[in-house]
């Protein structure tokens, strides 16, 4: 057990790192955004190129930073199921939600959006639009960032049954929805 939690701690360090990548997109999102607009009204000068990096680094928020949410449980959660269990009920219900539904789903997303993205490089697809930027780069967060949440899912599996084994205390905290 010792060893899958040293690997689980792996995932969430790549997690994390990733995480704060995402993070940095944020940031550097509203810059191109603010940048955007100056250059609009102040110089009159635009280019489709900086409307479409808006919605990549978007889909890099979104994909890179999913994994990490994982890792600090901050997703999204069906209370009906989850908040009135014991912290012993919410790791088995992890353990089935996890090996039930994330992981097939993910290898299943996986797998099809690996081809999604080969066929767009393959290609050279990039937008139809005058200045407009390659698809690919963005084709291929789809595959990478299920990858990680895909991983993390493992970890967080692994964790979950050290837990229901008394091998590791169990720090997974659960906020209920205030009304």
């Amino acid at each position: 057990m010792a060893g899958l939690l040293r690997m689980a701690g792996w995932i969430d360090a790549l997690s994390t790192f990733f995480g704060r990548i995402s993070a940095w997109l944020v940031l550097l999102s509203c810059l191109v955004s603010a940048g955007n607009a100056t250059s609009r009204y102040l110089f009159n000068l635009s280019s489709n190129a900086w409307l479409e990096i808006q919605w990549q680094m978007f889909s890099g928020i979104f994909l890179l930073g999913a994994a990490n949410v994982l890792r600090l449980n901050e997703h999204v959660r069906v209370d009906l199921l989850y908040g009135s269990r014991s912290p012993r009920g919410k790791a088995w219900t992890d353990v089935f939600g996890i090996i039930l539904f994330l992981l097939p789903a993910m290898l299943t997303m996986i797998f099809f959006s690996w081809e999604f993205f080969l066929t767009s490089f393959r290609t050279g697809e990039h937008s139809s639009n005058a200045g407009g930027l390659l698809f690919w780069p963005v084709k291929l967060l789809l595959p990478v960032g299920l990858s990680l949440l895909l991983l993390q899912g493992v970890a967080e599996l692994i964790k979950r049954v050290a837990v229901l084994r008394g091998a590791l205390k169990d720090t997974a905290t659960y906020e209920r929805p205030t009304q």
